[in-house]
């Protein structure tokens, strides 16, 4: 007799396939049988994974600090805001009113600010920010907490409001809002009672950010004439407040928190202009305008900079003064706006209560000449390429041809293991053009140090066309114009792995090397054939 095993106890293999052949009641049905094996060892192959997703994609590199907040990185997307300085000083012929012009002087008549936000939002300017009381203390809003304001005036027999009716505007238009209260405040007799004016002025700030809707900035600054009242401002606690009744809101001024006062009222920023920044070196009223203009690529807080500057020579309307140029404008925008700041322009109303005509061209013309510039980028017609891709070459996350997809989220990203980093565009045909521009996806943090642009001469060189520092948001650098079909953009020192989100190459033929041209609406444009030496491209 023969003993049982284990192996004979246990459970044989159930057999997934008979052995024994297949009878059809419908000999036709045999045929398919080859089909339908061959579906089964399809749909078996795909769910295997695949040899090559058997590396995971990279993920995204580690950004490098300081990098802005949502609503930096909201403020700095607008990248133009409009300015309303208006009051009894647009009046009484003005700029610094001394807080004693009687409040029946204030009477626009004809005021609308319905124009207003379609000045601003006609002319590409998504932001509107106004005076709600400049230094003479004198309220555009009927304020529980004095009397000096438009409910003593006679425009709307004492119930208008003017921030009311630019809020309502601007809400319609989808338009954001902003507001200046000036600290220093002449008329008020507290002021210089250091605890009393304090809650003075944050009692008025919290009737502004509780009654009128979604603040998107709140300007303040430090300053006060000479041989005026000592007050010390309790900035901190103002801070603390605007940001717990308004979270959205960026806060401005000479040292932040939010963003910062580039140091000039001419809307020029630095050559080089960092978004990183100290603010225990800033003081309000008194920091270094070189530090501000600048920035400080060892900065611990991210503080970008704002360019301010009037479209007339006076912050408030004058009848005897004019607005600058379109092409005055264009080279502001080249100054601010593409050296990694946020323009804020001032448009001042007129005594009837509008924006002057006169302003309102020079604005539309200003916006013409920009989408000419810029709607058309010629970099979309070349091949792009780099030396360095992260992870795969054909990896889309991170590849070359993400710069040519307008915005910061998606970008270039070089592989680690390089020290000089290049993207190279190549044309089907040679290109005319004057104008680079480059952007940073500033949420990773601000990184290019320095960078130049080259282009292939005709003896099959690589010859400097222009370069600059820092890049930031956005990057513009205008220069003489150039002939070429291949060109390279090099970033040569970064603060870690360069990223570019967007990169444009463009003709600008209203300004010539930098100085704005009198020549306009399609009329012939000089050129500028003049040899340079390679180091002086760096601006």
């Amino acid at each position: 007799m023969v003993k049982e095993t284990a192996i004979d106890n246990q459970q044989q293999p159930r057999r997934i396939f008979s052995t024994k052949p297949l009878k059809f009641s419908n000999p036709r049905s045999a045929k398919h049988i080859p089909i339908i094996l061959l579906v089964i060892a399809t749909i078996c192959l795909k769910s295997q994974p695949s040899l090559s997703s058997s590396h995971p994609p990279p993920p995204p590199p580690i950004p490098i600090l300081p990098i802005p907040n949502s609503n930096q990185i909201s403020w700095q997307l607008t990248e133009m805001a409009m300015f309303f300085h208006f009051g009894t000083n647009t009046f009484t012929d003005s700029e610094w009113g001394t807080g004693h012009a009687d409040p029946s002087v204030f009477n626009p008549t004809s005021l609308n600010a319905a124009q207003w936000v379609n000045a601003a939002k006609d002319s590409g300017f998504s932001r509107v920010i106004l005076t709600v009381k400049h230094h003479d203390g004198f309220c555009l809003w009927p304020s529980e907490y004095t009397d000096y304001s438009v409910k003593s005036s006679t425009w709307r027999n004492g119930t208008g409001d003017v921030l009311r009716e630019l809020a309502a505007a601007a809400k319609i238009a989808g338009v954001q809002l902003g507001i200046y209260l000036s600290p220093w405040d002449r008329h008020e007799p507290c002021y210089g009672k250091t605890y009393e004016y304090n809650e003075y002025y944050l009692g008025q700030m919290t009737e502004l950010l509780t009654r009128y809707g979604e603040i998107r900035e709140v300007f303040l600054d430090g300053a006060k004439g000479e041989g005026e009242k000592s007050m010390e401002y309790f900035f901190e606690d103002w801070f603390s407040v605007i940001h717990q009744l308004q979270p959205r809101a960026v806060i401005f001024s000479d040292a932040g928190p939010d963003t910062r006062w580039v140091g000039d009222e001419g809307g020029v920023a630095g050559t080089t202009c960092w978004s990183l920044f100290n603010r225990s070196d800033a003081k309000i009223g008194g920091t270094d305008t070189d530090y501000s203009i600048g920035g400080d690529p060892f900065g611990h807080d991210w503080v970008p900079a704002e360019c301010d500057v009037s479209i007339r020579p006076g912050w408030f309307w004058h009848p005897s003064e004019s607005p600058k140029s379109a092409l005055t404008l264009l080279d502001l925008y080249y100054k601010s706006v593409g050296r990694n700041c946020l323009l804020l322009l001032n448009v001042p109303p007129n005594s009837s209560g509008l924006i002057s005509q006169q302003d309102i061209q020079v604005l539309k013309e200003f916006s013409d000449i920009r989408d000419s510039i810029f709607t058309l980028n010629l970099a979309k017609n070349a091949t792009i390429s780099a030396n360095s891709t992260r992870g795969e070459t054909d990896d889309s996350r991170y590849g070359p041809r993400n710069v040519l997809e307008e915005g910061i989220y998606s970008y270039w990203a070089p592989n680690g293991s390089i020290s000089e980093w290049i993207l190279y565009l190549d044309f089907e045909e040679v290109v005319t053009f004057n104008v680079l521009l480059l952007q940073e996806p500033i949420q990773m943090g601000q990184r290019i140090i320095e960078f130049h642009l080259d282009f292939l001469n005709e003896g099959g060189e690589w010859e400097v066309v222009t370069g600059g520092t820092t890049v930031g948001y956005k990057r513009l650098l205008l220069f003489p114009s150039v002939k070429a079909s291949r060109l390279r953009v090099v970033i040569d020192e970064s603060r870690a792995d360069p990223l570019v989100s967007y990169l444009g190459i463009y003709f600008d033929p209203f300004s010539i090397s930098g100085q704005v041209s009198k020549i306009f609406n399609g009329s012939e444009v000089l050129q500028q054939t003049t040899r340079r030496n390679s180091s002086s491209y760096y601006v």
